[in-house]
């Protein structure tokens, strides 16, 4: 099934976005993109393009075994290629 442009658009969040829905701060975004935590779609400039489901099921993750005492390194080795 192909995707067209339109679609693809919408599964895409940009970081503000993501600071607003998951109510986290704009460094916490960043380290979490610089630890492979939070993998870019691509980059258009200053924006940072994520896949919005990507980030729904991995900050579930991150937040349910940071509760549980994990690292975020550790947490970084469950995600390949992170």
């Amino acid at each position: 099934m192909k995707m067209n442009k339109n679609n693809k658009k919408e599964k895409l969040i940009v970081a503000k976005d993501i600071m607003h829905r998951y109510h986290l701060t704009y460094q916490t975004v960043n380290h979490y993109t610089n630890l492979g935590l939070l993998p870019l779609e691509f980059k258009k400039g200053n924006v940072r393009f994520y896949d919005a489901c990507q980030v729904k099921q991995r900050l579930i993750c991150i937040s349910r075994m940071t509760k549980e005492g994990y690292s975020l390194n550790l947490i970084r080795k469950k995600f390949p290629g992170a």
